[in-house]
């Protein structure tokens, strides 16, 4: 009996490993901390792990960097194309701990992005796809990407969004480097929640009010921000008109903070209750989902599972 579907956690397949390090030059270091929790890589220590917590499920997702961000656009499509094939595998062999698989694509090969989303759709299986909140420095609703989202709304299948930033972002315009990880604990919520922004203000709910966008650790800071996008935000805009045309906020049909309420976010917040709260509280309940980031915790899963 399912008691629990963990819908964003991650894994790192040993075929797709073994890609991965025959496209790099030079080591990840994030990449190999990311293999040193062995449920990521090793499926019957997944298992195991599992074993613990009787109707609990996985959906599979790889985990970060995005594949765009490590490999050209001559090598990304061929990596997105093991990388899923090896997550379909996983949840052939045990469909009963994995009803399904999120794919991963080539962002930086518009076209491959495409080809494969449908291939692992319709040919794998999967549940969906998985961005990340930029693709190399470009923003998520440039132009080249809006086909990716009529395509996932005429499939009827969300796309999975996830934080990206390294330590390379600096915390300050002076800086060279981010310190203390603040790149990641502060820079991953403010990565998501910038990349929401641009996606709602880019009107992709506007075109396409049924495509589902699922956000990773609570919405970010988006929930925290209910006041800015209501009456904040007009009232700053009416003061302070834009510097440029472009950076015009453009209308919605709908207050601001309602478009915001599209997203889906999802509980994996380090076991922080209150973050949770917050998130139900701005999204509804009918829009947060059960995730746990497994294995990123102090017990490889467990502590955020249970």
């Amino acid at each position: 009996m399912t008691k629990a579907i963990d819908i964003f956690c991650h894994c790192l397949p040993p075929r797709l490993n073994a890609a991965v390090d025959a496209a790099l030059a030079v080591p990840l270091p994030m990449l190999d901390r990311a293999r040193s929790l062995t449920p990521m890589v090793d499926l019957e220590a997944r298992l195991r792990l599992m074993d613990q917590f009787p109707g609990y499920r996985q959906v599979l997702s790889l985990a970060s960097p995005a594949l765009e961000a490590i490999v050209g656009p001559d090598t990304s499509p061929e990596l997105a194309r093991v990388g899923n094939d090896a997550q379909a595998e996983w949840c052939t062999a045990h469909p009963d701990r994995f009803p399904g698989f999120i794919a991963s694509l080539p962002m930086n090969h518009p076209d491959a992005v495409l080809a494969e989303a449908t291939r692992a759709v319709e040919g794998l299986g999967a549940v969906g796809v998985q961005v990340y909140s930029h693709v190399n420095g470009q923003p998520l609703d440039a132009p080249e990407h809006r086909p990716l989202f009529a395509l996932m709304a005429k499939l009827g299948r969300p796309i999975w969004l996830h934080p990206l930033r390294g330590a390379n972002v600096p915390d300050y315009p002076g800086e060279d480097l981010s310190r203390y990880d603040i790149w990641w604990a502060f820079g991953w919520p403010h990565e998501s929640s910038v990349a929401m922004a641009r996606l709602v203000f880019a009107g992709v709910f506007e075109e396409w009010p049924g495509l589902k966008i699922i956000t990773h650790h609570a919405g970010g800071t988006v929930p925290m921000m209910e006041g800015r996008l209501e009456a904040g935000l007009d009232l700053f805009t009416e003061r302070y008109p834009p510097a440029a045309p472009e950076a015009a906020r453009p209308a919605l049909s709908e207050p601001t903070a309602d478009a915001f309420r599209r997203f889906y976010a999802d509980t994996a917040t380090f076991g922080s209750s209150t973050a949770i709260e917050c998130g139900r509280s701005f999204f509804g309940n009918a829009h947060m989902l059960f995730a746990t980031d497994m294995p990123f915790d102090p017990e490889l899963g467990a502590s955020n599972i249970r």
